[in-house]
């Protein structure tokens, strides 16, 4: 959906390429294969964005590159949030098993980004209704960023086809 949006804005002028992978169970094998990406690419303007574990991923990436940051229902204190789920888990999306071991935590460690440099950079999406994360912790870690802060929905953000035009928008600005 995102990818598609993000296509249609692309033109001759003013190429915009979609870099969407599957991400790794291993943080920083994970951040290595998009650095690697982002490092390899020809960009005049960078963009990341992610969603839970990919939102604190992104927030790495923002920072490391000093880019703007889309973050929707963001894991902020990831090696916090999973030091209890170590062991086998399934997949958010697909529910196709992994194996989240241990060394994981620390190299979440590495990752973590204790506040957001320049907040103008971020837009946050956080769902009042997440199941998994907690929404107010986003808005204060996010404070003075561009916000929506949505009544009930879901970790999932079901309807966020509905404000995928809001997302576009900042992105493009």
């Amino acid at each position: 959906m995102t990818g598609e949006a993000i296509k249609q804005l692309s033109t001759p002028d003013h190429p915009i390429e979609w870099y969407c992978p599957q991400l790794v169970a291993s943080p920083k094998a994970s951040i290595e294969m998009v650095m690697r990406h982002i490092e390899s690419s020809k960009h005049d303007h960078l963009i990341v964005m992610g969603s839970s574990l990919g939102g604190y991923y992104a927030n790495y990436l923002a920072e490391k590159y000093g880019c703007k940051a889309v973050t929707l229902n963001p894991a902020v204190r990831a090696p916090r949030e999973l030091a209890s789920h170590v062991g086998m888990l399934t997949e958010y999306d697909t529910n196709e098993p992994y194996d989240f071991r241990p060394e994981y935590i620390g190299e979440l460690r590495d990752l973590q980004v204790e506040s957001v440099s320049n907040p103008s950079r971020y837009f946050l999406m956080a769902a009042k209704g997440d199941e998994l994360l907690d929404w107010q912790e986003m808005v204060d870690f996010y404070r003075g960023a561009e916000q929506l802060v949505l009544e009930g929905s879901d970790h999932g953000i079901s309807e966020y086809a509905d404000h995928l035009p809001q997302v576009l928008k900042f992105i493009a600005c």
